[in-house]
């Protein structure tokens, strides 16, 4: 193994660099829980599972020139971009739970969320869990690392980002648009149901004002929206795995684009 890793190092090093950008980026394996020394284990490891596929690509550069050092830079944007793009996935959930928390009551919930390491409202870390859970259990590490990794070392490599920075630039920001168009139509039985709920309680607060909604209605609309959330998790779990499928097709759809045949 050892072997192999000197004789090629310089193929070695711009394939650990990309993936070692993409571990830094990706949920979950980016958590301050994550050891670092483990991360570069990682990167290290799937830079040798991948190596012989990037020699087979025909990298051939002088690791001494500044054409290398681009290289390397531009390696390690990619496997940012793959990772940004895979936490936009993520934060369209963390978005979700933000559209009805504060319709819920529950809008001074907002607490550090170890996975998406931002402050987080408590369904947006609820539905962010779940999401995380559904991502392992439809296998998406073994796609990003076994398929897209593999697979992107075999097509492209750092040229493509300076000659597709196009297609590159299209598929960030279709991510970014797609993230609240997603996260609403997720949200949206809930919020929809809850502002039905605010309506009738200012009917009912209108047509009888001797009623104390105020200290009432918050119970019922949090009760209202956990048993919402109850019946609906089987769909939103179904609908989480299909956005799943839609991003790594639209990360196929992108290697496809700016590689070479496979």
């Amino acid at each position: 193994m050892l072997d192999i890793i000197v004789a090629n190092a310089p193929v070695f090093l711009l394939v650990a660099v990309r993936c070692f950008a993409l571990i830094q980026t990706l949920p979950l394996l980016s958590a301050k829980t994550v050891p670092r020394v483990a991360r570069v284990a990682l990167a290290g490891y799937i830079a040798f599972l991948v190596l012989p596929r990037a020699i087979s690509a025909g990298w051939d550069v002088d690791p001494y020139s500044l054409d290398y050092l681009l290289l390397l830079i531009g390696e390690g944007l990619i496997g940012i971009i793959t990772g940004f793009y895979i936490t936009l996935i993520f934060s369209t959930f963390s978005s979700a739970g933000q559209f009805f928390t504060y319709q819920m009551g529950f809008g001074a919930s907002q607490v550090y969320d170890a996975l998406s390491q931002v402050e987080n409202p408590l369904m947006g870390q609820y539905l962010n869990l779940i999401a995380m859970l559904m991502f392992l259990e439809s296998g998406g590490f073994q796609k990003i690392f076994l398929g897209g990794v593999l697979r992107s070392f075999q097509s492209f490599n750092a040229y493509a980002l300076v000659s597709h920075r196009e297609d590159f630039m299209n598929f960030l920001l279709g991510g970014l648009s797609n993230l609240f168009l997603d996260a609403m139509i997720i949200a949206m039985p809930l919020i929809g149901t809850l502002f039905l709920i605010a309506i009738c309680m200012g009917i009912l607060s209108k047509a009888a004002p001797q009623m104390n909604l105020l200290s009432e209605g918050l119970p019922i609309t949090i009760m209202v929206a956990f048993l919402l959330l109850m019946y609906l998790m089987p769909v939103m779990c179904t609908a989480f795995i299909n956005l799943f499928n839609q991003s790594f097709t639209k990360i196929e759809d992108l290697i496809i684009a700016v590689g070479k045949p496979i």
